[in-house]
């Protein structure tokens, strides 16, 4: 690590230096303002210590240019007795510390491992939300995708609700998080609320909120889900699961735009842009009188469709170079690549559970796989048992018993998509207890995909 030290007094200088240097660190030292900005051109700094009054250029003046030259360096001030009001204003301009004259030593050294720390932790979060960012991008250069692209881009920047359409696994949260990030609300929060997944007798006070004492168990006070998006944006993934006595509140929502929380007899106002998606045909659901018909028109203001995998092949190949390297990142692995051969049959292959599917196809490989090179067998040994063939004849791999487990996989995993993977409706569809479908599942090696 590399120290800055600037200080128009000579022993200042030159005890701070030996103070960094007998700890290990590079010092180097300067009298001003305008030998700072100098010795920064150069870069290689990892700290600054600056004195706040110095001639010509003072410290506060010295910071403002630092900063307005790009420099990012962490800045711990040196300030005399009585100046404590200027280091405040310092602090915040940016800089992380201000220490009074005379430094002590274990303080100050304190004060740089603290700051270094915090740069450090700083440049990790930064990795980490670009990491993060990579996992929500959204690729593929098929025509199918590049329709949807420019669907976004005029969408995105305005307030209309949009209802994203689509199978499972083929990425309606990506449309969702993108429509977010390109929209005026980027800055704000984006909450996702799977509407499949909470309880009946829970949903209203994930979606409103709850005062304290508002039912059993209500031991505190909580947010709901609309006002946690305030600001930002509200995607309801699933949203056709939404139980319909429970539709007319959300309608009122919308409409109004204020929430009442469970045990409230006040309502809150709430700014927060609805994002709605669903593998439902909610037209359908419409007619069957299972979806209201009003709460429909008001989340489908635009609709957007994402495509099937089957319908873009072209993109698999970048596909899995993405989800390659990024699984690799993930679990500290070496990178692979995949053979011709085996991309082939990767590109050849349906993906009924789509790009969420190939996702995990690719990354059970990475890990499986001994070699360098992950060859066509080893994609065939993986592939998920329910890919039937084209002809619809029996799959016969070994003996009966063998046969008979494949053919009951295929059954089972058949009637789970088919109820979206709700057990409870599985399981009586199937005639067995859901405890049983359960062993069932953990027998065969099924998996939520």
């Amino acid at each position: 690590m590399k120290v800055l030290i600037a200080d128009d007094e000579k022993n200042i200088r030159t005890t701070l230096a030996s103070t960094f240097r007998l700890s290990g660190y590079a010092a180097e030292t300067v009298e001003d303002g305008q030998q700072v900005i100098g010795a920064l051109v150069g870069g290689g700094f990892d700290l600054l210590l600056l004195d706040l009054q110095m001639p010509g250029l003072d410290g506060i003046e010295t910071l403002r240019r630092v900063r307005a030259e790009g420099h990012q360096l962490p800045v711990i001030f040196l300030t005399a007795h009585g100046t404590i009001e200027r280091a405040v204003e310092a602090v915040r301009l940016g800089a992380f510390d201000f220490i009074e004259k005379p430094p002590h030593s274990e303080r100050i050294l304190l004060s740089a491992r603290n700051a270094l720390r915090q740069t450090d932790l700083e440049e990790e979060t930064r990795e980490l939300r670009n990491e993060a960012g990579a996992r929500y991008d959204m690729i593929g250069s098929a025509p199918a995708m590049q329709d949807l692209f420019e669907q976004i881009r005029r969408a995105a920047p305005t307030q209309a609700r949009v209802l994203i359409l689509g199978e499972n696994g083929t990425g309606k949260e990506l449309i969702a998080r993108a429509l977010h990030r390109h929209s005026t609300r980027s800055k704000g929060p984006f909450v996702r609320v799977n509407c499949a997944a909470i309880p009946r007798e829970l949903f209203e006070s994930e979606l409103f909120g709850h005062e304290r004492g508002a039912f059993t168990g209500a031991t505190t006070r909580r947010k709901g889900k609309f006002v946690r998006a305030d600001g930002g944006t509200l995607f309801l993934d699933e949203v056709g699961e939404i139980p319909s006595d429970l539709q007319a509140k959300l309608l009122r929502a919308l409409e109004s735009g204020e929430v009442e929380p469970v045990g409230s007899d006040r309502e809150t106002h709430v700014d927060a842009r609805v994002l709605a998606a669903t593998n439902r045909d909610l037209e359908r659901a419409v007619e069957e009188g299972s979806f209201r018909q009003d709460l429909y028109y008001r989340i489908q203001v635009v609709t957007l469709t994402a495509p099937p995998l089957r319908d873009r092949r072209q993109d698999i190949p970048t596909l899995v170079e993405h989800f390659l390297r990024q699984s690799a990142i993930e679990h500290h692995l070496r990178a692979r690549s995949f053979s011709a051969s085996a991309m082939r049959r990767l590109s050849d292959y349906d993906f009924p559970g789509n790009v969420r599917e190939l996702n995990n196809l690719i990354e059970r490989l990475l890990i499986l796989s001994p070699g360098e090179v992950i060859d066509d067998a080893a994609v065939m040994a993986n592939l998920p048992r329910r890919g039937a063939p084209e002809d619809g004849s029996i799959p016969q791999r070994g003996t009966l018993r063998e046969t008979m487990a494949e053919l009951e996989c295929r059954v089972i995993v058949a009637v789970l998509e088919r109820n979206r993977w709700r057990m409870t409706a599985a399981a009586a569809d199937l005639g067995l207890e859901r405890s049983h479908l359960y062993k069932k599942l953990k027998a065969l090696g099924i998996e939520k995909p």
